[in-house]
């Protein structure tokens, strides 16, 4: 048996920085969010690079060169050390095992071993070919699911998720936001939800990725989640649906304050949102609500882009960091960048990532003022780089860190204005809305 390191494709890896989410058939994988095939023309799993020009249509990212990587051929016939208990596995099962198994079924495993239990990471994965076509069939604004962004957390230690790569009695799979107008908001499930089984199977055992599939299936089926609501335990059956994702909504609530919200960082997010902005700049907004709750990230080009709307151009944004690897994301032209221009962002736990990236940025550049409740805390980077066998590795390859090299990680970015969400989650009550128009009012 030959193992080969696998090659780092730029051409091939997608950056995408967000918590996991459930969609069903055409699933967002680890917050992957991008455009439909009509508008994102660009090859969507390239990697963006830095400071790079925002187009209003989109904002496709662009592969960032680096250096070639050395492979490192294995062969069972000289392993390594560390590679000798592998091959010697493999043979043992292929001479012994009571049951014939291809070489293809030992590889998929293996390779899903060393993703989920050789890396203290809930956020990479493996994808094998027959999964790994269907999540890449979701890089468009349509699919079907039932529409629930998901995530882990460590019962015992919140600043350990590290020790969380699979789902235990203290490492729960969590839901972070329904997305708005989804099936799963409409069964009820809510941010907090602890998923402890689908369709009758517990969830303890699995990584999110594979728990992901599990949720799955083609519109108008039911799937069941058995979750934990506080000292509750409840059956939620969802019709899954063909969801449009709409990124952007945006109205003008009276004279002179306008609305914008975000639902996702696609790779479309950033023209839609220059455009629905200039649209209430035009209608004489002087004063901008900008709703970023429940949106669980997207790509960083768009993260840039969008922030790059409020920030003076050329004021550093976000870095991001590997090692002693570091990539600094500037802001660039944008049309609401005018301190007479005020900016209320809203947040609250289901704001991850991306928007996380967006909120600091806005903050720590003193343009906007944070208000609502503590974010969700993620400030790692996955990129999806193919694989020879046709499917996907999903790995965290960096972190990021605000202008002022603060982590969002593990207590989230905090609100200059602390706001509570309605205890009763379907509530038309919307305190903290209601509280960034006052403010801006009041001007």
């Amino acid at each position: 048996m030959t193992m080969t390191t696998s090659r780092r494709s730029p051409a091939a890896a997608a950056v995408l920085i967000a918590v996991l989410l459930l969609f069903g058939a055409a699933t967002f994988v680890a917050g992957l969010a991008v455009g439909n095939g009509e508008v994102a023309s660009a090859d969507p799993s390239a990697t963006p690079a830095p400071s790079v020009t925002v187009p209003s249509e989109a904002a496709t990212p662009q592969p960032t060169p680096g250096p070639t990587p050395i492979l490192e051929t294995i062969t069972c016939a000289e392993a390594s050390e560390a590679f000798a208990v592998l091959c010697e596995t493999y043979a043992q099962i292929k001479s012994d095992y009571v049951d014939e198994v291809s070489d293809e079924e030992l590889v998929d495993g293996a390779v899903r071993g060393m993703i989920e239990y050789g890396l203290a990471d809930p956020y990479s994965g493996y994808s094998p070919p027959s999964q790994y076509g269907e999540a890449q069939d979701s890089l468009s604004g349509e699919f079907s699911g039932i529409g629930a962004e998901v995530g882990m957390e460590n019962l015992a230690d919140p600043d350990d998720l590290a020790a969380c790569t699979v789902v235990t009695t203290t490492c729960a799979m969590v839901i972070v936001a329904p997305l708005d107008g989804s099936p799963a908001e409409a069964a009820g499930l809510r941010p907090g939800d602890q998923v402890l089984e689908i369709d009758g199977t517990s969830t303890i055992g699995g990584s999110l990725s594979t728990l992901v599939f599990d949720v799955r299936g083609e519109s108008g089926t039911d799937v069941t989640l058995t979750v934990q609501r506080d000292d509750e335990e409840l059956d939620i059956t969802i019709t899954r649906a063909v969801i449009d994702l709409q990124e952007v909504n945006a109205e003008m609530l009276e004279d002179g304050i306008g609305y914008i919200a975000l639902t996702s960082f696609t790779d479309r997010a950033s023209g839609l949102f220059r455009d629905a902005l200039q649209s209430l700049l035009d209608q004489g907004a002087t004063g901008i609500v900008f709703d970023l709750r429940s949106n669980p990230g997207g790509y960083i080009v768009a993260a840039q882009g969008i922030t790059s709307q409020f920030v003076s151009s050329g004021e550093l944004l976000f870095t991001v960091e590997s090692g002693d690897d570091v990539q600094e994301w500037r802001a660039e032209s944008g049309i609401a960048q005018s301190d007479a221009i005020e900016v209320i962002v809203l947040v609250d736990g289901g704001s991850a990532s991306a928007s996380e990236i967006v909120a600091a940025a806005l903050q720590e550049t003193g343009r906007a003022t944070i208000m609502g409740e503590p974010t969700f805390g993620k400030n790692t980077v996955q990129i999806w780089r193919d694989l020879p066998n046709g499917g996907g590795l999903r790995l965290t390859t960096d972190r990021w860190f605000t202008p002022e090299h603060n982590s969002a990680a593990p207590g989230g970015i905090l609100p200059d204005v602390t706001v509570a969400a309605p205890e009763d989650p379907l509530s038309e009550a919307d305190p903290q809305l209601d509280r960034a128009v006052e403010t801006l009012r009041g001007r």
